[in-house]
């Protein structure tokens, strides 16, 4: 008896040790150690989101030309256990290299200091029962510094430094990071309809966060995809893009019928929130589609390969800027059979004595015929200018200038518009690499809520609105004499 009682008690500690070691290797098995009634075998998303975290952290997970990924973003749904992982992994990150040094951002302070806090006191955790494992069992040279240990910005021991928690706009001075992690920048879908409020979170991300990485430094971004102009959305649309490894959950796979997760979120609840959730919030929250996208104004744009063999027309449309957030955009089209085919796209906010000789350089180079300027904003005199350039200092006379005063409600026209711009506007194949930022307001034009800039939307509504003259019917006389005019 005595000894098959050694036995076991020698098999709970070759046991107990083979768990300790596995959790020093693995993500999976520390969170499983330390947390085990939330990270279930059930559970696989946790696993993959735990695996993923771990290759990116060790070099493993590599990019097409064979460099370890650096920068790691996680979409996933709300209350799926993102943040709890990210809190185990710091600390599993702490013990696998105790001179890491973290900061963490989330939209306000107190969420950032939570994370801070969670942290701390796993590393820090008391032992209850002689029996059980912590964190200190793990990782036994990993401590810390008592003598530093506020919530904001902490050490371990031996250390300066290790761990500190912001938020969004605040400063982050005198510490560099090793690994930096942002957890849901954007608060809610306010401030995802608000753009200035987009803008100086990603002027803040930029000039102010990512000023502290330090060379070879992790970078992971957790979020909620809101909107096209939310971290998210500014870096997957950037030359950075290739350098991201992007992992997306959705709450829900509709052609597979299944949950993702039904211990955290069953198709009961799925529905119910689907029923009652604005429509927008819950595809951000649950799939992952960003508002903007969602409700934008065009769902598709229409592309050619190759231009029509005869065109009728030549035109240009421009929309001048009246103020230094606006831009001045000029758009090209060869008309033919009632649709344009847009050949060249001038847009910048320069001022009118840089847009003026530019625009008219690419006028020439083009071959326009007709121009019409929008003459609202001071368009008439840039009218005016245009054709002073052209035809004195260019001397190209091929071409007639036209200032036009547009009267109608400009959000009006533009919602009106949409299915024409869609259907008749044709881009080019690779438009969106060569006139990026008007491609992207184009894309991001959202229905409702506020827009940046509508610039380039109401050129390419101007247009659509001339191209539907060309089958406006004008009854003459009597007889109902009909001709087709062009606006």
């Amino acid at each position: 008896m005595a000894k098959s009682f050694q036995d076991k008690a020698k098999s709970l500690i070759l046991l107990r040790e083979r768990r300790i070691r596995e959790a020093r290797k693995s993500l999976w098995a520390f969170c499983k150690l330390l947390s085990p009634d939330f990270y279930k075998d059930s559970r696989p998303h946790l696993k993959e989101l735990c695996d993923t975290l771990q290759s990116v952290h060790q070099g493993d997970l590599l990019m097409p030309d064979g460099e370890p990924y650096r920068h790691l973003m996680i979409n996933v749904f709300p209350r799926c256990g993102k943040s709890r992982t990210i809190t185990h992994f710091v600390a599993w990150a702490f013990g696998k290299n105790v001179e890491e040094r973290v900061i963490t951002c989330s939209y306000a302070k107190k969420l950032a200091t939570d994370f801070s806090r969670y942290t701390r006191n796993m590393v820090a955790q008391d032992k209850n029962l002689p029996h059980e494992i912590v964190y200190n069992d793990i990782f036994p040279k990993t401590i810390v510094n008592k003598n530093n240990s506020a919530v904001e910005m902490w050490a371990l021991a031996g250390q300066y430094f290790s761990y500190k928690a912001a938020s969004v706009t605040s400063g982050i001075t005198g510490s560099g990071a090793s690994l930096i992690i942002t957890d849901d920048l954007v608060a809610d879908a306010e401030t995802a309809h608000n753009v200035l409020a987009l803008d100086n979170i990603w002027d803040w991300y930029n000039n102010t966060f990512l000023s502290r990485k330090e060379n070879k430094c992790l970078e992971i971004m957790i979020m909620t995809r809101w909107s096209k102009f939310d971290p998210c959305g500014r870096i997957l649309e950037s030359a950075d893009a290739s350098k991201w490894f992007v992992l997306k959950m959705e709450a829900y796979d509709e052609e597979k019928d299944e949950m993702l997760c039904p211990t955290i979120l069953d198709k009961d609840e799925y529905m119910f929130k689907k029923r009652n959730m604005s429509d927008e919030i819950f595809m951000a929250n649950y799939h992952q589609i960003s508002i903007d996208v969602k409700g934008r104004l065009y769902s598709y744009l229409t592309e050619y390969t190759s231009l029509p063999d005869k065109t009728e027309h030549i035109y240009a449309r421009i929309d001048t800027a009246d103020m230094g957030k606006d831009y001045t955009c000029c758009v090209v089209y060869k008309q033919c059979k009632g649709k344009a085919y847009v050949i060249d796209v001038y847009y910048s906010k320069s001022p009118m004595e840089i847009t003026e000789p530019a625009i008219a350089k690419m006028l020439s180079k083009n071959n326009v015929q007709e121009c019409v300027v929008e003459s609202n904003n001071g368009g008439r005199g840039f009218a005016r200018n245009l054709k002073k350039i052209l035809y004195e200092d260019i001397r190209y006379h091929g071409i007639t200038i036209v200032a036009k005063h547009q009267s109608k409600n400009k959000e009006a026209r533009i919602l009106s518009n949409a299915t024409n711009v869609m259907n008749s506007v044709i881009f080019p194949e690779g438009w969106k690499q060569r006139w990026f930022p008007f491609y992207n307001e184009l894309m991001s034009y959202n229905k409702e809520g506020k827009n940046r800039n509508d610039d380039a939307v109401d050129t390419c509504t101007s247009i659509a609105e001339a191209l539907l003259m060309l089958n406006k019917p004008i009854f003459l006389g009597r007889k109902n004499r009909i001709r087709f005019v062009m606006d």
